[in-house]
């Protein structure tokens, strides 16, 4: 391993994350906050509900009452006048179903005086959940889903019709009271209505689109599953707004100030990559593989959020796969690629993401891991676990897609 890449994609990393918490974002944005004269009440739901609802209640001094959702051990203590709740993720689980109960009674008979602060960021489409199917079923479908490849606009068109609270039927519930939305962006491009399934948001998708990716993906429904896909959600939504606070953009911005402070001439590839993981890991080798030993240090960083298709029973997550698929191109090179999710976790394991330098495949080697095998079984943790390859930040508070980079440095072979 080159350890002064790995220290320097280390300082990178901390860096960008750091810079993209939500504190001041949601600091910034209740700066707009006019509740009426009625109660208010805090739901917050997402990777991030924690942090977001910690700074939001911390601001307001108090509030009249609160329930937040987040993904299990992301929760870091109490919060006055709050319930807090932990549940699964990826897929749903009778933990979230409960908490959504809680927080849909918690919004039960509100008048047009009361105020709704909604705090909702990535994450929010598992843990905030009132399943319209029977619950194994629903977490059946999220998981033909999540192996069949399908992006995360894909997913959410059709699970918002599988719900009582997603594609604005929470913000309905609330109803007459208004609702004051604060949105952690994690879907490319910030469509509202597809960040988390958009709770309380009018919804742009159509049944026709919900019925077409459950035949593209040729999913495996219920009839009474089929029957809810034909049905229509809301279009138009008079009682919200809404206030959009980080992105993937301001990720890769923070990432590229972090490379610049590091000694790299930062290049911004794109904020937009959707395309599979292997693939995207492959292309930021070959452009490492290409620049490297040229006399210059610099920093090609892509963020976005690709995706897994699910060809094996290994152990990974999106950003380790694209990492251990750089590798065979940096070979023997000063170069790295590392990949992380923002939230601090990637897929079901403990990692962020994933490491891979010049060293990396002979090392795999000599660990008795192959490159090609191992992506074929989806089984990239253990591989780097081997080589000392995953990153491990734990739950950062915050969750806007992913950002990866090359680093090159200027000197030549390995």
């Amino acid at each position: 391993m080159n350890s002064t890449l790995r220290e320097d994609a280390d300082a990178i990393i901390r860096a960008s994350l750091n810079a993209v918490l939500p504190d001041e974002a949601v600091r910034r944005a209740l700066e707009a906050f006019r509740p009426g004269k009625g109660r208010v009440l805090l739901v917050a739901a997402g990777k991030a509900a924690w942090q977001m609802a910690h700074t939001a209640v911390e601001v307001l001094g108090r509030v009249d009452g609160g329930v937040v959702v987040t993904k299990y051990h992301h929760g870091k203590g109490e919060i006055p006048g709050v319930t807090c709740y932990e549940a699964g993720h990826p897929v749903p689980d009778e933990n979230g179903f409960a908490a959504t109960e809680q927080a849909l009674e918690l919004v039960r008979g509100l008048t047009a005086e009361d105020t709704v602060l909604f705090l909702l960021s990535g994450g929010g489409s598992a843990l905030f959940e009132k399943p319209l199917i029977p619950g194994d079923e629903l977490q059946d479908v999220t998981s033909q889903l999540l192996a069949s490849g399908a992006d995360i606009v894909e997913m959410n068109t059709l699970r918002k019709r599988l719900s009582g609270v997603k594609g604005g039927r929470f913000a309905q519930r609330c109803a007459p009271a208004q609702v004051f939305s604060i949105v952690l962006s994690d879907v490319l491009g910030d469509p509202l209505d597809m960040i988390a399934s958009g709770p309380a948001a009018p919804d742009s998708s159509t049944c026709a689109q919900a019925l077409a990716i459950a035949e593209k993906y040729r999913l495996n429904l219920s009839e009474q599953a089929k029957a809810l896909l034909a049905q229509e959600t809301p279009k138009a939504l008079g009682n919200v707004t809404t206030k959009i606070t980080g992105s993937v953009r301001q990720l890769c911005a923070a990432a590229a100030e972090a490379c610049r402070a590091r000694g790299y001439e930062p290049v911004l590839l794109t904020d937009q990559l959707c395309c599979g993981a292997r693939e995207a890991g492959s292309f930021l080798g070959s452009i490492a593989c290409a620049h490297a030993g040229q006399g210059r240090k610099l920093a090609f960083i892509a963020g976005g959020e690709t995706v897994v298709h699910l060809t094996g029973k290994g152990l990974g997550g999106r950003n380790q796969e694209l990492a251990l698929a750089a590798a065979p191109a940096l070979a023997g090179r000063n170069a790295a690629v590392f990949s992380v999710g923002s939230d601090g976790t990637d897929g079901p394991t403990d990692a962020a993401g994933g490491y891979v330098d010049g060293g990396t495949l002979a090392a795999l080697a000599a660990a008795g891991w192959n490159v090609y095998d191992t992506l074929q079984n989806n089984d990239a943790y253990h591989a780097l676990q081997a080589v000392d390859g995953l990153i491990l930040t734990g739950p950062t508070g915050t969750n806007v897609n992913d950002v990866a980079a090359a680093l090159v440095e200027g000197k030549g072979a390995w």
